[in-house]
């Protein structure tokens, strides 16, 4: 368990601290000479239970209140310290509105000083603090009278703490690895080392880690959980680790850096969020509203853009949280917002999608997309955002941003239809119903509507689609309904099975007058489109597409620009070639050779002979030709 202190200044924390485990948590001479604390602090207790506690102690100051919140993420509970002489004062309630905007509901209050005050005065202040946690997570929360200096309560304060110790849960460990450093520093014979909380996840000596969100990797060379040697340091314990790497140093780290599972490092700087204002905020937020984000031990500069209206002081709201620069996070994660004055706090909440868009933020699609997200299971969450637009999940962000283990991810999996595309997609099974049946009717309208177009463009047919798959998604889509034999592709178009190019009465009008040019002693050296268009006074862009029409249903070849030839001539002029290459002493057919069989120009034959090479027919050497004997039907030669 962690046990994170709280309260004003000079409310006896690091003495309190001292009391229970025998260890001082002010380290910096400069905290012992003004006799505050300035830096975080950490003492290690058996309380009695058989485990090792772990305890941060934070300042009280009010000037260090962003030291605080580094030491704040993390806690299982709160210590919450008042002085009896002062009783409930400002950083008290600062740091108690922080607690409940951080989920920390459990907590034990500690009157200190209690040898300063009578029992009337004890009486008073703990009537005032009762009333001060009305309302908050820690309502109910046991107050205890303590003194440092004499021991009274501290025996009854360390039997509360062991019995909260054995009511905490373990954290899952099944998820990716997660720690959050507060501190970075050298250790002569050991080099760099880290410390922090794991936040998910277990770590072992030997495994590869990346440092977000520089991305600096390093492998773990030794680990201290909860300040003992270990082979493992697991969800909810301090640990301190030794790292060892290219660029892994004690000024290339620093605090509010996440230590993690490689495959979780994905910084982000758009975050979409719930956001909680402080009930004392003196005017609503609004759009581009300046703070300062504080979330585990990071701190960072930060725009607040409101996703449905200024919020107003003691209200809630979804928000856009556009920062100064990258963070490691997760979805879910408790974060704090101050002003850019460090003089108050203006509220917090819990991140919910860390891949915001810039645009269209503040549809109704997105806000509703944000709701699904919110579900604290993830299992819930993905359902949810299954059911509204866009139906389409990325399984893998959404399992990465959520810390997921691979296992977690895989059942999430099984109750949703995935689609292998760059990353997986995930669909509802009925939204996979309705993008086959669309998919279907789409092309089948397409074909009615335009029977002399060979199929439908593959962007043309995903932007009709409902839901609409991202580019690699819907490939991966057309792919598997290729592969179901429902839909043909040719080149860039999808077509149905069944379909047949159809011209209208125009158009075949139009080919009746062509073919007579591609038949006859003439067959070999057919007219261009641009002769015929002249001739006949017929635009060249008709003459083009009816031809490209016709080839598309296998009756011309294009050889070359504007250049078509009948199938029947284009398999004639195989076997010429074959008959050619047979009377060749050594096999092989010279242009000149073909040309003199087809009775054309030289130009002519070689854009014939290119045709054949592009589609395989023929095998070339320099500027000689041979059939293919595995491609020699492909034109029916």
């Amino acid at each position: 368990m962690i046990v994170g202190t709280a309260g004003h200044i000079d409310h006896g924390k690091t003495a309190l601290v001292r009391a229970l485990t025998g260890i001082d948590g002010d380290r910096l001479a400069e905290e012992k000479s003004r006799g505050i604390t300035i830096e975080l602090g950490f003492a290690y207790a058996d309380l009695g239970g058989g485990g090792v506690t772990g305890f941060v102690d934070v300042p009280g100051h009010e000037r260090f209140v962003h030291t605080m919140l580094a030491g704040a993420g993390g806690i299982d509970l709160a210590l919450l310290v008042v002085a009896a002489d002062d009783g409930v004062m400002p950083q008290t309630r600062e740091h108690l509105a922080i607690l409940d905007l951080l989920g920390v509901h459990r907590g034990i209050v500690a009157l200190t000083k209690a040898d300063l005050a009578d029992d009337a005065r004890r009486a008073e202040v703990t009537a005032q603090i009762v009333a001060t946690l009305a309302g908050t997570g820690l309502a109910g929360a046991a107050v205890i009278p303590v003194s440092s200096l004499t021991g009274e309560g501290i025996a009854t304060l360390r039997d509360l703490l062991a019995v909260a110790e054995a009511e905490t849960s373990a954290r899952a460990t099944d998820a990716r690895f997660r720690l959050t450093v507060d501190r970075s520093f050298t250790l002569k014979g050991a080099g760099t080392v880290v410390t922090g909380t794991v936040q998910s996840g277990r770590v072992a000596v030997g495994d590869g880690v990346t440092v977000s969100p520089s991305g600096l990797t390093a492998r773990v060379r030794a680990i201290h959980a909860q300040n003992q040697p270990a082979e493992v340091g697991v969800a909810g314990q301090r640990c301190a680790l030794n790292l060892a790497g290219d660029g892994i140093t004690r000024e290339a780290i620093h605090r509010g850096d996440v230590v993690l599972d490689p495959a979780l490092h994905a910084p982000t700087a758009r975050i979409d969020a719930e956001l909680t204002v402080l009930g004392g905020e003196p005017k609503p937020i609004s759009t581009w509203f300046p703070a300062r984000l504080h979330v585990g031990a990071a701190e960072t500069g930060a725009r607040i853009v409101p996703l449905g209206g200024p919020i107003a002081a003691g209200a809630r709201g979804m928000v856009q949280l556009v920062l100064d620069q990258p963070i490691a996070a997760a979805v879910g994660d408790r974060y704090i917002l101050r002003d850019v004055s460090a003089r108050r706090t203006i509220g917090g909440g819990r991140f919910l999608d860390l891949r915001a868009p810039a645009r269209r933020r503040q549809t109704p699609e997105r806000l509703a997309l944000l709701d699904a997200a919110a579900r604290p299971h993830p299992a819930a969450a993905l359902a949810a955002m299954l059911e509204v637009p866009p139906h389409v999940v990325d399984l893998d962000g959404f399992a990465r941003d959520r810390g997921l283990s691979a296992q977690a991810a895989g059942a999430l999996a099984e109750g949703a239809v995935v689609l292998a595309a760059g990353s997986r997609l995930a669909l509802s099974h009925a939204a996979h119903r309705g993008l086959v049946a669309g998919f279907a009717d789409t092309l089948a309208r397409f074909h009615e509507d335009s029977p002399e177009m060979q199929g439908m463009g593959r962007e043309r047919l995903r932007l009709a689609l409902s839901p609409r798959l991202p580019k690699d998604g819907f490939a991966a889509f057309a792919a598997a309904r290729i592969a179901a034999g429902a839909a043909v592709a040719e080149g860039a178009f999808l077509r149905l099975p069944g379909h047949v190019v159809r011209m209208s009465e125009a158009d075949d009008a139009l080919y009746a007058r062509i073919l007579p040019e591609l038949t006859g002693e003439a067959r070999f050296r057919p007219p261009r489109v641009r002769d015929m268009a002249t001739e006949w006074d017929v635009p060249e862009t008709d003459i083009r597409r009816v031809l490209r029409m016709a080839a598309r249903q296998g009756r011309v070849d294009q050889i070359r620009q504007d250049h078509f030839f009948l199938r029947a001539t284009t398999a004639e002029m195989v076997r010429i070639i074959a008959e050619v290459q047979a009377a060749a002493p050594d096999g092989w057919v010279t242009a000149a050779a073909f040309r003199d069989r087809v009775q054309n120009g030289r130009k002519v034959a070689i854009e014939i002979l290119d045709f054949y090479d592009r589609h395989g027919v023929t095998l070339r050497r320099g500027d000689l030709r041979r059939i293919n004997p595995h491609r020699a039907d492909l034109f029916g030669g």
